[in-house]
C-alpha cells in the first residue's frame, strides 16, 4: 500500500508555494509582472553554486529567446510563464540533493513530438551548446 504522507523536501514546497501565492495576494502598488520578475532574480541570486550560475544561464536564454514570457517563482523555482501558466522552470539539484539541477517544461510547452518526448532536461554546465541547446528547446516550446 502506498503512503500518501509527503516527504519532507514535498511538504516545504508546499509552504513555499502557499508563501509565493500570500505574498502575490497581499502586495500593493506597482505591476503584478515587474513584482513576480523580481521574485525570479531573487530566487536566482539566492541560490547556492552551481546551481546560482545555472540558473542565471537559464533565465538569460529564456529571456533572450521568448522576452514574452513572463519571469516568476513556483514553488520556489525561477519560473517563466505565458498567460499566468507556467511554461518553462529550473529546478535547482540543490533542494532536493540531486547530483545535476533540470530544466523542465510543463504541458503547455509546444515539444511533443510523436508519441513520446521528453520534457525535463539535465543541467551541469554553462556552454555554447547548452546554451544553443535551451535556445532550441525554449524556441519550440512557445510555437
Amino acid at each position: 500500500m502506498a503512503d500518501d504522507k509527503l516527504s519532507d523536501v514535498e511538504r516545504e514546497a508546499v509552504k513555499q508555494r502557499a508563501a509565493e501565492l500570500r505574498k502575490q495576494s497581499s502586495r500593493k502598488g506597482g505591476s503584478k509582472k515587474e513584482k513576480d520578475r523580481q521574485d525570479a532574480i531573487e530566487a536566482i541570486e539566492g541560490l547556492p553554486e552551481p546551481d546560482k550560475a545555472l540558473a542565471q544561464m537559464v533565465h538569460e536564454v529564456v529571456s533572450e529567446v521568448a522576452p514574452d514570457l513572463d519571469p516568476k517563482t513556483w514553488y520556489g523555482f525561477p519560473s517563466y510563464a505565458r498567460d499566468g501558466k507556467v511554461l518553462v522552470f529550473f529546478q535547482q539539484a540543490s533542494k532536493f540533493d540531486e547530483r545535476y539541477s533540470t530544466l523542465g517544461f510543463q504541458t503547455i510547452a509546444n515539444l511533443d513530438d510523436g508519441d513520446m518526448w521528453p520534457t525535463s532536461y539535465a543541467l551541469i554546465a554553462d556552454t555554447p551548446a547548452v546554451r544553443k541547446r535551451i535556445a532550441e528547446l525554449v524556441t519550440k516550446a512557445i510555437a
